[in-house]
């Protein structure tokens, strides 16, 4: 076979070198397995069904540096899955340092409980460092609002310059779906990522018949006491939450999961695009952090890339589309799918380190951003009171009527344009406003700072709540 060329991240910088990609690699994944089969046998023995020290040397065995990930991944070719042959290779090493305790191995269980706790348990530990980051980043933004409050900037709709706003209510409206983001995964982490333990079919049949003096019969020959001792006994020992019935082909923690990764990549990908859009040298409004090499350009020596928001919008591109596949996956046939189970395993991980990679840039752009009100102040007035333009008209609407208002300013919002005049100079001419609208009032009016709404109330709010 051709060498093992790892995945080194070449293809995907968003991930590389965050604490979520050490948390999905294969040796971690192959660690959560041997964890996963670790965990049932020690739940057997409180159960009563296995001997202490079977477990003890079982666990001692559950070891990933024991293991050749590379023999079991050419393994599963012939399997369609890697537990088959880390089974077989984790009997081996139970039965070279304790012979009697390598029956117990994998005792009454399947490949698909196995993986899909062993997936539970990486996303378990991958979402830990994910939700670190999201939180600092929630309160960097906090940060941001409160400083920024009263900062006024151009709002801007379909690209153009729209109504005024203040950059306090827009860092404000980022961490909002920071923070919405962070309960999603939450919620997910505590209670949705539940162990997997069904057997071959999801009867657990094969889990009650190698119990001592379990019954070997069906329906009611099983007493519920005996499954639920296993499946309270499993879900303490590895942490996870525990099912209502075996999941094998019921998929929801997996696309639930999914479902919360995806939001949270789009989530952060809001703040990027905004970044980026306010980055451009011709606006200048924000700046990423700097340092020595970041963001440099390979022909351009003046150029300061934004590296951070362009690697989040990287991964809420990919992520929502990866979480698809899960979604898809939900309609499997059977008891077991033939492919749809196995097409979730890469998904599922990308979505996991890419949004991870997303969450660690998030924290390091929102700790380091810089703002610049002086230039927002600048772009406000690039319109030449444009911008306030409903302003005046909702005024003069009540003295000149709705639509004859609106008519008046779009008319002399496009003479504005034409003539390279300032609004203010063009409605100051106007013959329908003489006596209607005085110079003092108008240039009150006309003012971007005093057009925010409630924009500082808003930040309150959702700095308060």
């Amino acid at each position: 076979m051709p060498a093992a060329q790892p995945d080194s991240g070449l293809l995907s910088p968003v991930r590389v070198g965050t604490a979520v990609e050490a948390a999905v690699g294969d040796t971690a994944w192959l660690q959560a397995l041997l964890d996963a089969e670790a965990a049932l046998v020690r739940a057997q023995v409180r159960c009563g069904t296995v001997p202490a020290a079977a477990a003890e040397a079982i666990t001692a065995a559950a070891r990933a540096e024991l293991f050749d990930v590379r023999e079991l991944a050419l393994a599963a070719r012939s399997t369609a899955n890697p537990v088959v042959g880390l089974v077989a290779a984790l009997t081996r090493a139970v039965a070279k340092e304790a012979p009697e305790a390598a029956e117990y191995v994998h005792r009454g269980s399947t490949s698909q409980d196995i993986f899909d706790t062993g997936a539970m348990l990486v996303a378990s530990r991958a979402l830990r460092p994910v939700l670190a980051d999201l939180r600092a980043t929630a309160g960097s933004l906090a940060r941001l609002a409160a400083t920024h409050r009263d900062t006024a900037m151009a709002g801007r709709t379909l690209t153009l310059h729209a109504v005024p706003t203040t950059f306090g209510l827009k860092a404000a409206g980022w961490r909002q779906l920071v923070l919405d983001a962070i309960a999603r995964l939450e919620r997910v982490a505590e209670h949705g990522l539940p162990v997997s333990l069904g057997g071959a079919a999801g009867t657990l049949a094969g889990y009650l018949q190698y119990a001592a003096g379990a019954p070997s019969g069906t329906g009611d020959d099983a007493p519920d006491d005996a499954l639920d001792t296993l499946v309270d006994a499993f879900a303490a020992e590895t942490g996870l939450a525990r099912p209502v019935l075996p999941w094998h082909a019921l998929r929801t923690p997996i696309t639930d999961l999914g479902a919360a990764l995806a939001h949270t990549a789009g989530a952060l990908g809001k703040m990027a695009a905004d970044v980026q859009v306010m980055s451009r040298t011709e606006i200048g409004e924000v700046a990423e952090p700097g340092g020595t090499g970041r963001g440099a350009s390979s022909a351009m020596p003046h150029k300061r890339n934004p590296v951070l928001a362009t690697l989040i919008r990287s991964a809420a591109v990919q992520v929502p589309a990866l979480s698809s596949v899960l979604t898809h996956c939900m309609a499997a046939e059977d008891e077991r799918s033939a492919g749809q189970w196995h097409a979730e395993w890469q998904p599922l991980r990308e979505c996991l380190r890419i949004t991870g990679g997303a969450a660690h840039a998030a924290a390091e752009l929102a700790a380091g951003l810089t703002v610049h009100p002086g230039r927002m102040r600048d772009n406000l007035d690039a319109t030449a009171g444009q911008i306030v333009s409903e302003r005046v008209s909702a005024y003069l609407a009540p003295r000149l009527g709705k639509v004859p208002a609106k008519e008046l300013l779009t008319a002399a919002a496009q003479q504005a344009r034409l003539t390279g005049r300032p609004l203010g100079a063009v409605l100051a001419g106007l013959p329908e406003l003489v006596g209607v609208l005085g110079r003092e009032e108008l240039a009150e009016l006309l003012d971007p700072e005093r057009y925010t709404g409630v924009a500082g109330p808003l930040v309150d709010r959702a700095l308060r709540e």
